[in-house]
């Protein structure tokens, strides 16, 4: 297969890539700054570097062409303020949403979060609020298309602790962690999974392996 993957330099999308390449796939990664594209070429991924915050559907859509499959990974990421939460989080995912279906790649992999589709508590952080609002509508907006066939992951509170292969992933799970090697290995999976399209899953460390768990929720 050949995969494209928004935001490729992050610390999913890395470990994704690494994965896919070790397989013989073929993979691409946008970026945003070209001194990230040595990460992504030791990774075994092309590197793309396009700006998702000022590029056109045109732009990335020719990025696309002959793809399998889209990932949607990025995030405005720790430290960045409200505005990015938009722009990047909720914005950037409809702009790689309309880049898909522009270059017919109908497979539609979007890393999401807990959290998302619930009341905010009052006291939540601002930025947090706004990161969570943001992931809302990016999963709306794309569970909305039927020219894409979409898995929404949300993972739990993520950790850089090795991967375990085994999950808990359901339409709702209790709130937990779960390690980025692991969510990276879930979307491995849900790429050879078709029928996991249409699916809105969360995800946390759990007793099941990442196969049979991923086979589990196929409809």
């Amino acid at each position: 297969m050949r995969i494209v993957i928004a935001g490729g330099h992050g610390q999913i999308a890395l470990r994704l890539e690494r994965l896919l390449a070790r397989r013989g796939d073929e993979v691409a990664g946008i970026i945003r700054r070209p001194e990230q594209a040595g990460d992504l070429l030791a990774a075994g991924a092309e590197p793309v570097v396009r700006d998702l915050e000022q590029a056109s559907v045109d732009d990335v859509a020719q990025h696309l062409e002959a793809a399998d499959a889209a990932v949607f990974a990025a995030g405005a990421g720790p430290g960045s303020g409200t505005t990015r939460k938009e722009t990047v989080d909720h914005g950037a995912a409809v702009l790689f949403a309309d880049a898909a279906e522009r270059a017919g790649v109908r497979r539609f992999l979007i890393v999401s979060s807990m959290g998302t589709d619930r009341e905010i508590p009052e006291d939540t952080d601002p930025v947090f609020a706004a990161y969570l609002r943001a992931k809302t509508e990016a999963d709306a907006a794309v569970r909305a298309r039927q020219a894409l066939d979409w898995t929404v992951l949300r993972p739990g509170r993520l950790t850089d602790d090795p991967g375990t292969g085994r999950v808990t992933l359901a339409e709702h799970v209790e709130y937990g962690s779960v390690t980025r090697d692991d969510v990276a290995a879930v979307l491995l999976a849900l790429l050879d999974e078709p029928r996991t399209a249409g699916r809105t899953l969360e995800l946390v460390k759990g007793p099941t392996p990442i196969t049979e768990a991923v086979r589990a929720t196929a409809s």
